[in-house]
């Protein structure tokens, strides 16, 4: 299943995508996020992790597999039957800019993850969204 949440935002490119990849930051202004531990060092980059831990979910060790700088990363997360891909997507529209937000749900659990939780899943997407627009103009 795929789940998407396109917002555009009355900020810089360049803005969005610092608070996007300054994740060990993101509890101070997603709710949908309660913790982030890097377990790696420097800049996001392919190949770094990090532990977080979002409500009323277990924590999960997310690995960026993709990032094209000012543009895209994407990162993944596996549990039993299930694998979890969010992209964070950006584009300039204007003086301001698109947010693509994307979870995708593969794996054999899937179906059922979807339908038990694809609401959630949805909202939490579209919080997400509101929270990187509320911050960026709070500190543009």
């Amino acid at each position: 299943m795929r789940y998407e949440q396109i917002t555009l935002i009355d900020a810089p490119l360049e803005l969005i995508w610092r608070l996007t990849t300054d994740i060990e930051n993101w509890p101070a202004f997603l709710p949908t996020v309660q913790r982030v531990e890097r377990l790696d060092t420097g800049e996001l980059r392919a190949g770094s992790a990090a532990r977080v831990k979002q409500p009323a979910q277990s924590s999960a060790v997310w690995t960026v597999t993709h990032l094209e700088p000012a543009r895209e990363f994407t990162w993944e997360t596996s549990r039993p039957g299930l694998r979890l891909t969010g992209r964070h997507l950006l584009e300039t529209a204007g003086a301001g800019t698109r947010m693509t937000l994307v979870l995708e749900t593969t794996g054999r659990a899937a179906g059922v993850v979807s339908a038990l939780l694809g609401g959630m899943m949805r909202s939490s997407l579209r919080r997400e969204a509101e929270g990187f627009a509320r911050h960026a103009t709070a500190v543009r």
